[in-house]
């Protein structure tokens, strides 16, 4: 069976560095309450989590593309990927 909402609630504590913080976002008049500044402090971190896994799925797919393109023997030396920069970076300056 679910908890209801009164046996939910969470007791934390503070250091006093998180303690100013959290006042000095309720002196802005952003915040109403404590519980208000925790609870968007706890969106943001999700959302960094999820973004952060996003950017490691995204990351394991880039090299598992490469390790593809090795296998397959889609590779450039450094010698001829230099060159090719260089001549795209040519190709720009004399176009713009």
């Amino acid at each position: 069976m679910g908890k209801s909402a009164i046996e939910q609630i969470m007791s934390i504590t503070l250091t006093p560095e998180q303690e100013s913080l959290v006042q000095a976002l309720l002196e802005t008049g952003r915040f109403s309450t404590s519980e208000q500044v925790i609870l968007v402090a706890l969106r943001l971190l999700k959302k960094a989590q999820r973004e952060e896994q996003e950017w490691i799925e995204e990351a394991r797919a880039k090299v598992n593309e490469g390790l593809a393109e090795i296998e397959r023997g889609e590779t450039l030396d450094g010698e001829t990927f230099i060159k090719q920069l260089r001549e795209k970076l040519e190709q720009k300056r004399a176009s713009g």
